[in-house]
């Protein structure tokens, strides 16, 4: 068996492994939304304070799924692994 043909699958299952990554993200970001919308329905008035919040908080979550996606890119695209043995 060709070493850098192990090598390359074992990379497409890390990358197919590293998007579950993307998971958490998303439904972090449809919990918070879901519940920012509830706020703003009980309290109308706080509307500003409530979206500045969850955009922000959005923001850094969706950092997480960005970061699992440039690694399972680097492992399809840059392997740094092929090539090695």
């Amino acid at each position: 068996m060709d070493p850098n043909a192990f090598v390359a699958g074992l990379s497409a299952l890390g990358a197919g492994l590293a998007m579950i990554g993307g998971l958490g993200p998303g439904i972090g970001q449809g919990y918070a939304t879901g519940q920012a919308c509830a706020a703003i329905g009980r309290q109308p008035e706080s509307q500003s304070d409530v979206t500045r919040t969850m955009i922000l908080g959005i923001a850094l979550s969706e950092s997480t799924g960005i970061y699992a996606l440039i690694i399972a890119l680097i492992l399809l695209f840059a392997n740094p692994f092929v090539g090695n043995f």
